[in-house]
């Protein structure tokens, strides 16, 4: 399969990885199992696009330190190509993430992915051989960082390029009402069962893809163990289902399905071909600690 070259961007950070061994012991100590690696949901997307065979280049700010230096590394071992500013005197963003076989929480210190500067992205999107660019909605979501994320959305519509938006996270979508306005008319939005809370409001996957549907050409909503849904302006509607494996860490899986699908999406297949490899992707990335291949 052939697929065309993507343009991801967003944010790259160090996760913190806390595997409990039960509840928080509030006062005292609770065992766990703690390792450090790469996160963020631009880079892990990114990871996983090089990891299924994508030609894939990374724009994101980091800081002049060693975890940043550290992150891109890491990322170029895996075959991401980065176009990622390393600020000096700003600290490489890092999230403490708790994390079981079916649920994470995320504690973020967004750090240097705030300072995503609008002519970085712009001068790195005007340099890449892509022809689709994928948004981690995390930048829209921050005043430092949204001109950055915009100036991506503004220059892929330049440069003739299609467009990916992924929600991102439920809690500060609620608390930023205008997000549709910022995405509207990308061609395609992805967001799990509480970001299509959050954006469409109550009601079945199908519903809420279809009230986004004004903002999207096309919008999948992630159900996690029980498939996806894909509806189109055309009016055709996709169901996904989910591969069922043991869980071992959700992190990161929800990265993975962006990846299997856009490199499936974009290299021709149709819709349930794409769900397909999404699901696959995603299956591999909870069957594994931490977010990246």
């Amino acid at each position: 399969m052939t697929t065309a070259a993507v343009v991801v961007v967003g944010d790259l950070v160090t996760d913190i990885l806390v595997e409990q061994a039960g509840p928080p012991a509030p006062g005292s100590d609770t065992d766990a199992r703690i390792r450090i690696s790469g996160g963020g949901q631009a880079a892990n997307t990114a990871a996983w696009l090089a990891h299924a065979g994508a030609d894939v280049t990374l724009i994101a700010a980091a800081g002049d330190d060693d975890a940043g230096r550290e992150r891109v590394a890491e990322l170029e071992a895996g075959g991401v190509r980065c176009a990622v500013r390393h600020h000096a005197g700003a600290t490489t963003g890092s999230i403490v993430v708790l994390t079981s076989p079916h649920e994470r929480t995320m504690i973020t210190d967004r750090g240097a992915a705030l300072l995503l500067d609008p002519a970085d992205v712009r001068a790195a999107i005007a340099a890449a051989q892509a022809r689709h660019l994928h948004l981690s909605g995390y930048p829209l979501l921050h005043a430092g960082s949204r001109p950055g994320g915009l100036a991506a959305l503004a220059a892929a519509r330049d440069k003739g390029l299609t467009t990916s938006v992924d929600a991102a996270s439920a809690a500060p979508l609620r608390s930023l009402p205008g997000f549709l306005d910022l995405v509207r008319d990308t061609d395609l939005l992805l967001c799990n069962t509480d970001e299509a809370t959050a954006l469409a409001g109550a009601g079945t996957a199908e519903e809420q893809a279809g009230r986004l549907l004004g903002h999207a050409a096309h919008v999948i909503v992630k159900r996690g163990e029980h498939g996806a849904v894909w509806r189109s302006r055309t009016g055709q509607t996709w169901h996904g289902r989910a591969v069922s494996v043991p869980s071992i860490d959700p992190t990161g899986a929800g990265d993975a399905f962006a990846a299997g699908l856009l490199h499936a999406w974009l290299g021709g297949q149709q819709p349930e071909a794409a769900l397909a490899a999404a699901a696959t992707l995603g299956a591999a990335a909870v069957q594994k600690l931490g977010a990246r291949p």
